[in-house]
């Protein structure tokens, strides 16, 4: 941290009554009260976001309730909601054991667990001086909360000084409406307010502010760690950042429809080979809105539609690669979800509305007209054929394919673009398509994801050892197929019979 925050907010500590009950309480709440929408960005590839959709839903007023809900499951992947309302802090989180959780004091601790949403209700959620940390997790909501003043020095510390902090083999988060809001910089004692490190993926955040902060957050702990990537931001508010927002370290963001306010010394900082596409986002008196800073490895982004409203840049250096003042692409990043962006013109307005904790969870309609969602999810299901989620990266994104002949209009592409909209249909009845890639990659699982409308034509199908020809296995139906751990460099779904055209719109591959 270079220095401080230029201007801070004074925090203003409002004292909320908090529930005289210690367990936790099973409410039959509306489904107004309770996480609406939909995950959007990146958090919808590799399976899917959900959170604790179809689970038990319960309400929680401490820290404690919160990490005994998580305690409370049969097991560590058992759906829940937890509904949290009032103000979570040091005096009412301790830690609660079980075999479904592995909780600590002082921190929210989403730790070794999946399936869960974490929901402000009635008059809000405050996660004061209490950071929520995320490790070895998967498939997790967090929906209008307020976190404040998380510190990693001075009294008291929680998450490192992170608000939201993920780490550690986590996969498909979805954050959304969040208030995340520091009092000042490094100096002062706080750290990130929305980090990631350590191998996670799949993330979006979105509707949210953070403020008043030295560092907005990260993606990669150092210019070696760059095992992170699929990030969505997309109609935040950035205000009174000195950097990081964000930071990239390697992988690929996708950055729209944002609104930065006073980034006093820089902005999206893509570094270390990271790509970033930035569209239609609004920069306001803002220093160094893009670029590579603070080092000579180098990062990469593409630009379009954004509006640069009195932003100024510093003369590029060895250390120093502005974006600007005549921000160019420098690589093409491909998108594999269907999203609208605003036009950058309304983003002031449309964030203004909708960006933060206690906004109703109002959303763009990509027309720039802030819309009520409709209720979340309630069936968990990922996939639209199979309700076992794979574990692990989608290998097939960015590995190549090909296959026996193909139906007019359809593309092997198409496999593995992350996009359930596309697809590839053999020429006939039968056909087969492989995944690729140029080196040995090792494989225990491939899910069949068939198009809409489409579901159940595959009736028997073969896998097949590319390399060798040998089959892996074989069955009937399309869905999640598992067989043992194999290291190859092809992989070969064969369908050998059917019922009306097959239509594959994902051939994912996961390691195990």
């Amino acid at each position: 941290m270079r220095r401080p925050v230029a201007r801070r907010i004074q925090a203003a500590v409002a004292t909320l009554a908090l529930a005289a009950a210690t367990g936790v309480v099973l409410t039959s709440a509306p489904a107004a009260s309770a996480a609406t929408g939909s995950a959007t960005g990146y958090a919808t590839q590799n399976g899917g976001t959900t959170g604790g959709a179809g689970g038990q839903t319960v309400r929680a007023t401490t820290g404690t309730q919160i990490h005994a809900a998580l305690c409370g499951r049969a097991s560590s992947s058992t759906p829940i909601v937890i509904e949290v309302e009032g103000t979570i802090n040091h005096g009412n989180t301790t830690k609660v054991s079980g075999s479904s959780c592995n909780t600590a004091a002082g921190v929210i601790e989403i730790k070794q667990v999946s399936n869960v949403t974490i929901v402000g209700v009635g008059n809000g959620a405050v996660f004061d001086q209490l950071g929520i940390h995320l490790r070895e997790a998967r498939n997790i909501i967090i929906q209008n909360v307020t976190v404040r003043n998380v510190k990693k020095s001075g009294s008291p510390t929680s998450n490192g000084g992170d608000a939201i902090g993920m780490e550690k083999d986590v996969r498909n988060v979805w954050v959304d409406h969040t208030t995340l809001e520091a009092s000042g910089g490094e100096s002062e004692g706080y750290d990130g307010l929305f980090d990631m490190k350590d191998n996670t993926q799949y993330v979006t955040l979105s509707y949210s502010i953070l403020r008043n902060s030295g560092r907005g957050g990260l993606v990669g702990s150092s210019e070696t760690e760059l095992s992170n990537g699929f990030i969505t931001y997309h109609h935040n508010l950035y205000e009174n950042i000195d950097s990081r927002a964000p930071l990239l370290r390697g992988g690929i963001a996708h950055i729209y429809n944002n609104h930065y306010v006073r980034l006093n010394d820089s902005g999206i900082n893509s570094r270390a080979g990271a790509r970033a596409k930035v569209e239609n986002n609004y920069f306001k008196n803002s220093k160094d809105v893009l670029g590579t800073f603070y080092t000579d490895a180098a990062g990469y982004w593409q630009v379009s539609g954004n509006t640069l409203d009195d932003v100024t840049w510093s003369s590029p250096g060895s250390k120093t690669n502005p974006a600007g003042p005549d921000m160019k692409s420098t690589t093409t990043v491909a998108i594999p979800y269907t999203y609208r962006a605003d036009a950058a013109s309304c983003v002031p307005d449309v964030v203004s509305r909708t960006a933060g904790a206690g906004k109703g969870n109002r959303v763009s309609d990509g027309n720039c007209s802030p819309q009520t969602p409709t209720p979340g999810p309630t069936d968990p299901t990922p996939g639209p054929t199979d309700p076992t989620p794979p574990t692990g990266t989608n290998l097939s994104i960015g590995a190549g394919s090909d296959g026996s002949s193909k139906a007019a209009g359809t593309s092997y592409g198409d496999l593995r673009d992350g996009s359930l909209t596309t697809y590839w249909s053999p020429a006939g009845a039968t056909g087969s398509a492989s995944i690729k890639w140029a080196s040995a990659t090792a494989v225990s699982s491939v899910h069949i994801r068939e198009a809409a409308g489409a579901t159940g034509n595959v009736k028997a199908w073969r896998l097949l050892n590319g390399d060798t020809g040998a089959v892996l296995t074989s069955g009937n139906g399309a869905g999640l197929i598992t067989f043992p751990r194999t290291s190859l460099r092809k992989i070969t779904f064969e369908i050998t019979s059917s019922s009306g055209t097959p239509r594959i719109a994902e051939y994912e591959t996961y390691a195990g």
